[in-house]
């Protein structure tokens, strides 16, 4: 066996199929091929996402059912449809191609979707967050396992560099196809890329130095992780997904990192989104909040939650725009058809919120 198929960590995989995103590039191509002697053919399928953002895209993904055709390889291209976005392409390419791979899973009984993130895509994360000012976690990086609402990923290449890829493709004669938007100045996850070797070069930060110090830090994060999970067991009560109360002594009587955490962790959970909040605006948030006998936090809006104090508690409530106060007989109706909410006296940005995610109404 190739050390490749060595590297590749096969308890990361549960039971049934595993959807491979494959655009057509040396690592996904390289991946598909490793998860298919590994796992079997039958248990693997390709899923291509044309973008149709280059006009090269299809004749690219009809490379990719080419090859998977020849390899036995099951293989569906999905279509990115409508109007794109001119600003914020990259990021907005990515939720679609994430959004598309989902549904088509969810339509077919798949419940792991791997991808070929390797060393240098960690390593390229690492400083993305650091520019983004991520704290802890994001400086972690992506982890072996995650996922996307409740689809399953798996990265089974963190480990393992780029060239491995392209050494294993070339063994078997097989091309891949080049994005020339890698090379665009354009994204910061380019310029980063061509920074790397450079890095490495006059300091000799390399990008494993970069992956193992990752490792370290991943260790740090759970053990904090744990502490957060206990924490927010014991103080916090959550009000559908829409809004959480938490007490306020504890939160002021604890460390600031647990506090921090703890802030992150529930705006994520309540935003609904798939990323925390700059790290130093939630700094911010802790230090406003945590002030020795500060009784006059005058509330924040963050990652689109808004936040105050109010019964002694701090509470996080999913943001709801709207100009039109909210008539008592809205709620009165919604308590009428939801009785268990009658015995509490919840904030009326919590009712709000309550009441427009389970009575999408207008008001």
């Amino acid at each position: 066996m190739l050390s490749l198929e060595r590297k590749i960590d096969l308890s990361l995989f549960e039971t049934g199929k595993v959807a491979v995103g494959v655009s057509g590039g040396a690592d996904s191509l390289a991946l598909v091929l490793v998860l298919a002697e590994l796992l079997g053919k039958k248990r693997i399928v390709a899923l291509t996402v044309d973008h149709g953002l280059r006009k090269e895209s299809l004749k690219e993904a009809n490379y990719v059912a080419q090859l998977m055709n020849e390899y036995g390889i099951e293989h569906h291209i999905l279509t990115w449809k409508g109007k794109k976005p001119t600003q914020g392409i990259e990021e907005a390419a990515r939720i679609a191609r994430y959004n598309l791979i989902y549904e088509w899973c969810k339509k077919n009984d798949v419940n792991t979707l791997c991808v070929a993130h390797h060393l240098l895509d960690q390593a390229e994360t690492f400083f993305i967050r650091l520019h983004r000012g991520s704290g802890l976690t994001g400086l972690c990086g992506m982890g072996a396992v995650g996922a996307w609402k409740d689809l399953r990923i798996v990265r089974p290449l963190l480990d393992i560099h780029p060239q491995k890829l392209r050494e294993y493709l070339q063994q078997r004669n097989i091309r891949w196809v080049e994005d020339p938007s890698n090379q665009s100045d354009d994204f910061l996850r380019c310029r980063i890329r061509k920074f790397l070797p450079i890095l490495e070069e006059k300091t000799g930060i390399s990008m494993q130095r970069i992956a193992d110090t990752m490792k370290v830090l991943t260790k740090s994060r759970d053990f904090i992780r744990a502490q957060v999970e206990t924490f927010i067991a014991k103080y916090a009560r959550f009000w559908d997904e829409v809004g959480v109360c938490i007490s306020l002594k504890a939160l002021r009587e604890s460390h600031e990192e647990l506090v921090y955490q703890v802030l992150n962790d529930l705006l994520k959970k309540i935003s609904g989104k798939d990323y925390t909040p700059r790290a130093d605006d939630v700094e911010r948030l802790v230090a406003n909040l945590t002030q020795p006998n500060n009784e006059n936090f005058s509330g924040a809006t963050l990652s689109e939650c808004e936040l105050f104090v109010g019964q002694h508690k701090l509470w996080i409530v999913r943001e709801v725009r709207s100009k039109k106060k909210m008539p008592k007989a809205v709620w009165e109706a919604f308590v009428k058809e939801n009785s268990h909410y009658s015995h509490f006296d919840l904030p009326y940005k919590l009712r709000v919120a309550l009441v427009k995610n389970k009575m999408p109404i207008v008001f």
